[in-house]
């Protein structure tokens, strides 16, 4: 069993680039479940019922989020309509959506699991104490497989949590710096793992954006709208095999087009 997992999506630009490449990498990898985040897939920032749409259709089984998830109102009611569509577990429960989605693949089931981190974030609910929750409630339905997208700004935190996780999930990917990391590996008791999973925008940018309003808003200190950079887009991914007797991970490979 494969679990694809692609990083973050950034504006229309690696939209069009997703829906370019993915079914060819789900090919190659032969993915049994694709998962990508998209809470950046929208022009601007956020996601949008539009941006969500075309994720999907692009061939994605399960579109994780992270601390744009509301930045669009218009999507909150896609987020109680469509079971697949997560954001953070750690907001609070009465806003929209779910942090956890059961994909039924018949002879086995696929948890999927959103969480965020506490490091230079907003704070919200602790991950740890929400990590053991829900992958209780996943256990419950019967998931042996289970893959966590931890979406959080300290590498520290990321690991920490995959190491506490370790033997428990199959999978903690960290996704939101948008710079893939050179540690994809099996943790000491079968869990995969790499600190960031990159993202899929423009190459000639600062994380998706032009970087002169990145520059601006660094050197000046003055509010900067911005704007997604223009020219050819990366994709970055992580494929992780899976033993699905045991539901942990038997190989993890970081690639980038």
């Amino acid at each position: 069993m494969n679990i694809l997992m692609i990083g973050d999506v950034v504006g229309s630009a690696g939209c069009q680039k997703l829906r370019k490449h993915l079914p060819e990498l789900k090919r190659v990898y032969q993915s049994d479940v694709t998962v990508v985040n998209g809470e950046n897939s929208a022009d601007g920032n956020g996601i949008t019922p539009d941006s969500a749409c075309h994720i999907f259709d692009s061939g994605a089984d399960v579109i994780t989020g992270g601390n744009h998830s509301f930045r669009r109102r218009e999507i909150y009611a896609e987020y109680e309509r469509n079971e697949y569509l997560l954001r953070p577990a750690n907001y609070p429960d009465a806003a929209p959506g779910r942090g956890l989605c059961i994909v039924d693949k018949g002879r086995y089931q696929i948890g999927v699991i959103n969480l965020m981190g506490q490091v230079y974030l907003q704070a919200t609910r602790c991950p740890f104490e929400l990590a053991d929750r829900l992958v209780g409630k996943a256990r419950e339905k019967g998931c042996k497989v289970i893959v966590v997208d931890i979406h959080a700004e300290a590498t520290s935190e990321k690991k920490a949590l995959a190491y506490y996780l370790d033997g428990k999930v199959t999978a903690v990917l960290g996704t939101h710096t948008h710079v893939q990391t050179a540690d994809a590996r099996l943790m000491p008791k079968g869990t995969a793992y790499i600190s960031d999973v990159g993202m899929c925008g423009p190459y000639e940018s600062v994380l998706g954006v032009c970087p002169e309003q990145s520059i601006a808003l660094l050197k000046e200190k003055l509010p900067v709208r911005f704007s997604a950079a223009d020219g050819p887009c990366q994709l970055d991914g992580v494929s992780v095999s899976i033993d699905p007797a045991t539901g942990l991970a038997t190989a993890v490979e970081a690639f980038s087009l």
